[in-house]
């Protein structure tokens, strides 16, 4: 892992759901961005949505994401193929 901070961070919401089977199931799902200031000391963050619960969460990049130019990887246009699959692979706990 690098010690060097990403240029922006994601934003998501997390849906926590009962599976038919019983098993408990959480879906992560990308809604913004946030930009540090340059001058430091806060962010901007960018919605495409809003969660009902008003509960967001903010994560740096993972993996392949990282290498990407931005946050979509190919000059601002979204990808919803990848950017729906990466945070769906998070499982965090409390």
């Amino acid at each position: 892992m690098s010690n060097t901070k990403p240029a922006y961070l994601n934003v998501l919401i997390v849906e926590q759901f009962e599976t038919a089977a019983g098993r408990t199931v959480r879906n992560w799902t990308k809604v913004g961005v946030a930009f540090p200031h340059a001058e430091g000391g806060g962010f901007n963050i960018e919605l495409k949505a809003f969660p009902r619960d008003g509960k967001l969460v903010v994560l740096p990049p993972q993996g392949e994401e990282r290498a990407d130019k931005g946050p979509e990887g190919n000059g601002g246009a979204a990808d919803p193929a990848r950017t729906a699959k990466a945070p769906a692979t998070r499982e965090r706990q409390r």
